[in-house]
């Protein structure tokens, strides 16, 4: 039987460690489990976390446990936030509750009918699945690259993953963030696109680092 509360402390050190402070105290701090340090000693107890001077580290086995759920729930956020626009605290409560009932098949199907997302909602990374690696996929993604969308269809942002911060500000100024809506006008020589009334050319790289789906 799968142990919530083990999970939230293997999802919490993944978490850490992303943020380079995988310590005890930390993790004591950030947990919202009724007994943390009790949890993490079991993890310890059954090899899935290693400890030294307060020092977190997931073995193997507690790397491969904690990815699955990161994956699981990260995805959720996606399909609960950018499918169902729900709002910040009803999208976290959920995603917590979909990580643990998602079995393998079926996280693999979400991931590529959402178009194998790199990033959650929070821009944090989601770990890829075999799915990802396929050449062919057996359902049609519902999210795609803008680089890909069918010309003169209205599409709505989804996420994007901009190389720097300096191209997401760009892009914002543009109007050209989650939620608005464009139409792909044309691909050659440059790719336009309209927002609104404004009508802009960028690069294919810049298309490629915008997901979108059909409005």
């Amino acid at each position: 039987m799968t142990d919530y509360g083990q999970d939230e402390i293997l999802e919490l050190i993944w978490t850490l460690r992303e943020e380079g402070c995988s310590t005890r105290p930390r993790l004591v701090e950030r947990s919202e489990e009724d007994r943390p340090e009790g949890l993490l000693e079991e993890l310890v107890a059954e090899g899935l976390v290693e400890t030294s001077d307060d020092e977190l580290r997931l073995t193997r086995t507690g790397d491969e446990r904690a990815r699955g759920i990161i994956r699981r729930h990260r995805l959720a956020e996606v399909l609960l936030q950018n499918l169902f626009d729900l709002d910040s605290s009803q999208m976290e409560s959920s995603a917590c509750k979909f990580e643990h009932i998602l079995t393998t098949p079926v996280t693999e199907s979400v991931c590529t009918f959402l178009g194998h997302p790199p990033v959650c909602p929070h821009g944090r990374a989601i770990p890829r699945g075999d799915c990802c690696d396929r050449i062919r996929t057996e359902i049609q993604p519902l999210v795609t690259r803008l680089s890909e969308a069918v010309l003169g269809d209205s599409v709505r942002i989804v996420f994007i993953t901009p190389k720097s911060r300096k191209r997401l500000e760009k892009l914002s100024s543009l109007g050209i963030v989650p939620g608005s809506r464009l139409r792909l006008l044309q691909r050659n020589p440059s790719y336009v696109l309209q927002i609104g009334e404004t009508t802009v050319a960028v690069d294919r790289e810049i298309t490629d680092e915008i997901y979108v789906k059909r409005a």
